[in-house]
C-alpha cells in the first residue's frame, strides 16, 4: 500500500480567517467547513490532501513547505506583493524582500497572523 498524507490540523486563532489567507495566497480552494460541528476549516491543496484549520485558543506556529511550479510561484509573490505581505528569502529573515532561497533557483517564505511559516520553492 502507497502512503499518501491525507490532511494535518493547522491550529489558528480563527480558522476562517486563517484558511481564507492562505487559500488566498496560494491560489487554492477554502473548502465548507467540516468535523462534528464544523470545527475545521479545510484548504484543498491537491487531490489527496487538505490542510485542516482548527481554531483554538493558544495556536502553536508550524512551518509548511510547498513545491510549486514556476508559474504558481510567480502568482504567489504577486498576490504577496498585492496584498501587502512581507515575504523573504530564509526562514531567519522572512521579511527581506527576496526570493533568493538556499536551497532552490527560486523560493520564499512568509509569516501568518498566527505565526505560521509558509515556504514556497520553485525550480525556476
Amino acid at each position: 500500500m502507497t502512503v499518501t498524507l491525507n490532511h494535518t490540523i493547522v491550529p489558528a486563532a480563527d480558522n476562517g480567517r486563517a484558511a481564507r489567507f492562505l487559500a488566498d495566497v496560494m491560489g487554492l480552494e477554502c473548502l465548507p467547513p467540516t468535523g462534528s460541528r464544523g470545527h475545521f476549516v479545510p484548504v484543498r491543496v491537491n487531490d489527496s490532501l487538505t490542510l485542516d484549520y482548527m481554531t483554538v485558543e493558544e495556536p502553536h506556529a508550524v512551518h509548511l513547505a510547498f513545491e510549486v511550479d514556476p508559474a504558481t510561484f510567480d502568482g504567489v509573490l504577486a498576490r504577496l506583493r498585492a496584498g501587502g505581505v512581507p515575504y523573504g528569502s530564509r526562514p531567519d529573515a522572512p521579511d527581506n524582500g527576496r526570493v533568493d532561497h538556499p536551497l532552490c533557483p527560486r523560493g520564499l517564505f512568509f509569516r501568518d497572523e498566527n505565526g505560521h511559516l509558509f515556504e514556497v520553492m520553485s525550480p525556476g
